[in-house]
């Protein structure tokens, strides 16, 4: 059973898959992403209600609830997943997988977390191919259109994770002497995350280690500027120190 919910959502199993386009409308998609993604859980109906409608739910949204689980039953029954597969207890609901079920959100936060444990023991080939599919998840748009809070939390997470997936292929990628390809991904992380100071460094690094270190100064004084002009602040310490060290050298060179 495999579940995806990056990018378009569709279900397979065995040689049947179920596309988006089977899902009961806007709201149904939104709801079995919900319940998929927070299946070690129980949601309550209020809580579905809220994602679903917003703060102007319809008078009876308790029975327009009922009508999408239903229908998302029958969606599931085609993978060969029967009526409990979605539980209805205490005012709540939990999607039920089998135990072998992979959700492509729990995969690449487990990828994300295996590039960094590998990195951290020394293995770049084994890092970097984690951290390839951290990020390939990572990067599929999540339920374009939407706009929930819940949607927002979990595009937050996955920006997250790709970040940390960018950042620990870089520095793998530094180690082994590719500085192109790190400063490609360095790059990416400070345009995810333009206020991250670890992405400038990175960044620095790829230049001065590829011999560019004016490419590398002008990315420190890209930061400064920005955390200047939009926070007030200097930049930490430690990218100054980096800095300095990578302008001595240049001097020297």
């Amino acid at each position: 059973m495999r579940v995806y919910l990056a990018g378009s959502i569709w279900l397979e199993r065995g040689d049947v898959r179920v596309p988006e386009t089977r899902f009961p409308g806007r709201q149904g998609r939104l709801a079995f992403a919900l319940l998929a993604a927070e299946h070690r859980r129980a949601v309550t109906r209020e809580e579905l209600a809220e994602e679903l409608w917003g703060e102007a739910p319809p008078r009876a949204w308790d029975t327009a609830l009922r009508a999408i689980v239903s229908k998302l039953r029958a969606l599931l029954s085609e993978v060969g997943l029967d009526g409990e597969t979605i539980g209805s207890a205490f005012g709540c609901y939990q999607l039920h997988l089998p135990r072998d079920a992979w959700i492509d959100l729990e995969a690449t936060d487990d990828a994300v977390h295996r590039a960094e444990a590998e990195a951290r023991a020394g293995h770049p080939e084994l890092a970097n191919g984690w951290a390839l599919v951290a990020n390939a998840i990572a990067a599929r748009p999540f339920l374009p259109g939407e706009d929930t809070p819940w949607v927002e939390r979990r595009r937050a997470q996955l920006r997250e994770i790709r970040v940390r997936a960018l950042e620990c292929r870089a520095a793998v990628l530094l180690d082994t002497g590719d500085h192109p390809l790190a400063a490609r991904d360095a790059e990416a992380v400070t345009h995810l995350e333009p206020f991250r100071e670890t992405g400038y460094a990175l960044l620095m690094r790829a230049h001065a280690g590829g011999g560019n270190p004016a490419e590398a100064l002008r990315v420190y004084e890209r930061c400064r500027r920005l955390v200047g002009e939009e926070l007030g602040v200097t930049p930490s310490p430690d990218l100054e120190q980096l800095y300095l060290d990578i302008l001595r050298r240049s001097s020297e060179g």
